[in-house]
């Protein structure tokens, strides 16, 4: 069995500083309009319910400047330069509550020589420009609805491309670890990481999301519109 280790009422950083080690999983779940379009979308593997999780990265080794650097595919915009692909990151992006409301490690007690093996495999890639597959993420949002294709390749797959959480599939299918066996690695989502069955420690920062206010306002707002549109116009 898996062990699940659930935390409250501490920060990011306190989270991630504690948890956070070379060759782990890191997943969290993001408040833009993209991650809740991706967390919407995971319902299909998520018992019709939201997921919590929208990316997925893999934790590297503290550097020199003592920060700890993540491994991961994603769009990065800084001072009007922006990257698209595989990039190290300082793991202190994360650290934003109100940008990442959830978080979760996955810790596989994966041994020195298959860590080593995990983050060179990513640095590879980082070298090599791979890039963000957006089209292979749509390949996949369609899969999600026809439970039947995600076995098969992605349809809209290309070469030299990955979005986050088929990186991290494929970084592990490198050290012949299969974290979704029967998934394909450019359909794997961060909610089929997630519910992994390879055994691993599951270290989770518990916070609500707040789906339900956003419910909430959406449903005032078509209320308003509703109103506007039945009122009769004054005569003037």
């Amino acid at each position: 069995m898996n062990d699940v280790i659930t935390l409250r009422g501490i920060s990011n950083e306190e989270f991630f500083l504690k948890h956070a080690a070379p060759g782990r999983i890191g997943l969290t779940g993001g408040a833009t309009l993209v991650d809740r379009a991706i967390r919407r979308a995971e319902r299909h593997v998520c018992d019709g319910k939201w997921s919590s999780w929208s990316h997925a990265f893999i934790f590297g080794e503290k550097r020199s400047d003592g920060h700890i650097w993540v491994i991961e595919s994603d769009l990065q915009a800084a001072r009007k330069h922006i990257r698209l692909g595989v990039q190290e990151n300082r793991l202190n992006k994360y650290f934003d509550e109100k940008m990442y409301g959830m978080a979760a490690i996955l810790d596989f007690r994966l041994p020195p020589e298959k860590t080593s093996a995990l983050i060179t495999a990513g640095l590879d890639m980082v070298s090599n420009a791979t890039r963000y597959s957006i089209r292979e993420l749509f390949g996949t949002l369609i899969a999600l609805r026809a439970q039947t294709l995600r076995s098969e390749e992605n349809r809209l797959s290309r070469e030299k491309s990955f979005y986050c959480s088929a990186l991290v599939q494929h970084l592990f299918n490198s050290i012949a670890l299969d974290l979704t066996p029967g998934i394909h690695a450019k359909h794997t989502t961060p909610e089929d990481i997630f519910q992994t069955a390879i055994p691993h420690t599951r270290y989770v920062l518990h916070r609500e999301l707040g789906e339900s206010k956003i419910k909430e306002a959406a449903q005032r707002m078509r209320a308003k519109l509703k109103a506007g549109i039945r009122r009769p116009r004054t005569e003037k």
